[in-house]
Order: C-alpha cells, then structure tokens, then sequence
C-alpha cells in the first residue's frame, strides 16, 4: 500500500502481457497476494570453487 494513499494500479504479466491485477477474478488476485519474490543473485548457489553459478 502506498503511504500517500494514492490508490496504486498493479500489474503482473499473464502469457506475455502486462494485465492490471484488478482485472482478474478473486480467486487470481487472492493466489497474487500468496506469491513470494525470488531474487536469483540473492539466492544463487555458489560452485565449489567460490564462483557463483551464475559467473559472477
């Protein structure tokens, strides 16, 4: 929620289009809300030679 009490039009991509979250049906946005952020440089395993896997 924005603290200036704007309201805030969310999107996310569905089949390669960006769709307003408002949009969609109850069940859609309820599942939207449940969705976790996956951060790949975050989580990225390191190779045993210190490396991560992705070469940085």
């Amino acid at each position: 929620m924005s603290k200036c009490g704007a309201i805030c039009e969310v999107f996310s991509r569905v089949c390669g289009y960006f769709r307003p979250v408002s949009n969609w049906n109850k069940g859609k946005q309820e599942e939207f809300k449940e969705r976790k952020v996956y951060e790949v440089k975050k989580n990225a395993r390191k190779n045993p030679d210190g490396v991560s896997s992705d070469g940085v």
